[in-house]
């Protein structure tokens, strides 16, 4: 039936006439990129790198940088600064770049890094907790920054989003009101914002930019709930590149010769959290029969088309710390029902679904629709969970923060690039300790919550991973969370289209080498 669906969806799209619209407007270049990437939903509306996830908006699409970046194969490398040193454990010296101008035509120094810097652990939910900055001093070319403990991956994160560097004597516009969803920013990047929407970003290039000729004069970015939508406006020439086309839509574009499509492998992992706050969920029987009931290989393979990964572990099998390093329960429908009815989960009336005193076991599903691919994970896992006797209640909604907020879910599934920093660090701070900003189990793991505080202050990479490796095991064996798939990016262009590719970490989307030939 799936297939018969996914057959129906790619006819409807291939059926829609297929026109060029021209890339030179009045003698300039411009470029019109689709993504579902954007907006209220994932939390990054707005180019303001201190609210919420807008870095990565602020990021993919040429407006900010970094003091570092992540090379292809995540490792920390230069950018706006050029060299670091660890005086001691806590305290770390940074050079800045010589000839980098704001946007506002501010020119970057110590003074604003200090500024951008101070500014984003004043306000923001998880950069204080990252980075235990203590205070900053600034040397005209030069930061020293001082942590209130050692930090070894304080560099990494300074290459986060969230560490973009902007300009706040040209302010933050909206940061801390109503009209954050429309945030502008002075960044350092190729691109300048004109005009900024919770839909929609117009940029011109940075005539200014330090890091040489910006080839593309305008582009748009504009953000799409619907994955067939999007497909429809590449071919007819809408748009002339996408981010997070559905997978059963690359069959479109792949082998013709007007499309080219860039793909690699990331850490974005799609997994769900339990909620210990509900008194279902605090049944370990249950968490168990849920994380041994969904078919991951199944998803992977029929709903995700080949371009997922099933998944064991927060991180994929690229490092050393990831799938191949722990140890989970396989699918198992039929081990499954036996854990159910261990615990008195048996269905007394007949109707398929199991009860206990009197309760049927309905788990509430909570995801959102702006990843294509959750709302396919939760009626995939609906159909599989219902033959071992759960009835999935599917809440998909672009809501899914305010749902959050009430407490009105057994299990919340979502996507996270689980290691954009080039380090494990990340994903436990943000998900998966008590204090944590994402941690929507309402629960923490006193295992977890020691061998962090050895993690936070481990120098040394391969133990910084073998720590990281015995913090996923304790939370999977207690069955407090599942991870399903890890995702392989692709983005699709125009042929006509270079200079743009799929990068590990997921961001770094639109750069100065666009070019519309």
């Amino acid at each position: 039936m799936r297939k018969k669906i996914f057959a129906a969806l790619l006819s409807s799209v291939m059926a829609v006439s297929v026109m060029t619209v021209p890339v030179l407007a009045d003698g300039e270049k411009t470029f019109v990129y689709g993504t579902t990437g954007y907006g209220v939903e994932m939390g990054d509306e707005g180019l303001n790198p201190h609210n919420n996830y807008s870095g990565w908006s602020a990021l993919r699409y040429g407006v900010g940088e970094t003091l570092f970046k992540y090379n292809d194969n995540m490792e920390i490398e230069p950018w706006l600064a050029t060299d670091y040193e660890f005086v001691d454990d806590t305290t770390v010296k940074i050079t800045l770049r010589d000839g980098v101008q704001f946007s506002s035509g501010r020119t970057l120094d110590g003074e604003a890094v200090k500024e951008c810097l101070d500014h984003l652990l004043a306000v923001h939910d998880r950069a204080p907790s990252d980075m235990k900055i203590d205070h900053i001093d600034a040397d005209g070319m030069t930061i020293t920054i001082y942590t209130t403990e050692p930090c070894p991956s304080i560099i990494n994160y300074l290459g986060d989003p969230y560490g973009a560097i902007i300009d706040m004597s040209y302010g933050t516009d909206g940061v801390e009101g109503d009209s954050a969803g429309t945030a502008n920013v002075a960044g350092t990047g190729p691109y300048i914002a004109t005009n900024v929407t919770d839909t929609q970003i117009d940029l011109v290039k940075n005539e200014n930019y330090w890091g040489g000729e910006v080839n593309v004069d305008k582009v748009v970015v504009k953000t799409f709930s619907d994955a067939s939508s999007l497909a429809a406006s590449l071919q007819t020439g809408d748009i002339q590149g996408t981010y997070g086309l559905s997978y059963d839509s690359y069959a479109l574009f792949d082998g013709n010769p007007e499309y080219t499509i860039n793909s690699c492998a990331t850490s974005r992992c799609f997994f769900g959290q339990f909620n210990y706050d509900s008194e279902l969920m605090q049944d370990e029987a249950v968490r168990k029969a849920v994380c041994m009931g969904i078919d991951k290989e199944g998803f992977c393979s029929v709903l995700m088309q080949g371009r997922g990964l099933p998944a064991k572990a927060a991180f994929p099998s690229s490092f050393s710390y990831g799938n191949e390093a722990v140890t989970v329960p396989d699918y198992d429908p039929e081990g499954a029902k036996a854990v159910l009815e261990d615990a008195g989960w048996t269905d007394t009336d007949g109707d398929g679904y199991r009860d206990k005193d009197g309760q049927k076991l309905i788990v509430r599903w909570l995801t959102y629709p702006g990843r294509l691919e959750q709302p396919k994970l939760a009626e995939y896992a609906q159909a599989t969970l219902k033959e071992i006797g759960i009835d999935v209640d599917v809440n998909c909604t672009q809501d899914h923060l305010g749902v959050l907020e009430t407490g009105a879910y057994d299990v919340y599934v979502s996507s996270l690039t689980t290691a954009p920093t080039g380090d494990p660090e990340y994903f436990f701070t943000t998900c998966c300790l008590e204090n944590s900003a994402k941690n929507r189990s309402h629960h923490s793991n006193e295992t977890v919550e020691t061998l962090y505080k050895q993690l936070h202050q481990e120098f040394n990479k391969e133990k910084r991973g073998e720590l990281a490796i015995q913090m996923q095991q304790a939370m999977l064996d207690e069955s407090a969370i599942f991870f399903v798939s890890h995702l392989n990016m692709g983005i699709v262009t125009k042929s006509n289209v270079t200079g743009m590719a799929a990068h590990p970490c997921d961001y770094y989307e639109i750069t100065a080498d666009l070019n519309v030939e």
